[in-house]
């Protein structure tokens, strides 16, 4: 008897600073079919690029059968599905969506760098992260050190 493909879990960091953004959030949570965990809400100052309105951020735990590749591609979707538009890096937007971690996968393709590169400097990503999951190690990580201050502001 053959299974069927085997899923893997991933973490993937959500945020959105532009609009209703519990609604951006929401959406592309509800739209995700392999949704196994969602962390509390949290807001957040912007960090680096232009003045710009607080973000609302979430990290998603899935358990799917994508490859990393496709995978992205589906964070890329969801973006698309909530018409961002990338005009300023770390500019405002109405949602962002990262893969963070994967695991049993590292890549240091710079298309898709997994760990994140850069999840260990903002705390945005790692306080959501760690109410998933406290036992997650990315290398780097000291909270004191990490960008941001993050107020957490209950369930999405």
């Amino acid at each position: 008897m053959e299974s069927g493909p085997s899923t893997v879990r991933a973490f993937l960091s959500l945020g959105s600073n532009i609009g209703d953004k519990r609604r951006y959030l929401r959406d592309a949570v509800a739209s995700m079919d392999d949704v196994k965990a969602v962390s509390p809400v949290y807001e957040t100052d912007p960090v680096g690029g232009v003045e710009q309105d607080s973000f609302l951020n979430i990290v998603v735990e899935v358990h799917t059968i994508l490859s990393p590749s496709a995978l992205l591609g589906r964070c890329h979707e969801l973006e698309q599905a909530a018409e961002r538009v990338r005009e300023v890096r770390w500019g405002p937007r109405t949602l962002d969506v990262d893969v963070v971690w994967i695991d049993g996968f590292t890549s240091t393709d710079p298309v898709l760098t997994v760990p994140h590169p850069r999840a260990h400097e903002r705390n945005f990503v790692m306080v959501p992260l760690l109410d998933l999951d406290p036992q997650l190690e990315i290398p780097g990580y000291d909270r004191a050190k990490a960008f941001g201050e993050v107020r957490n502001v209950g369930v999405l």
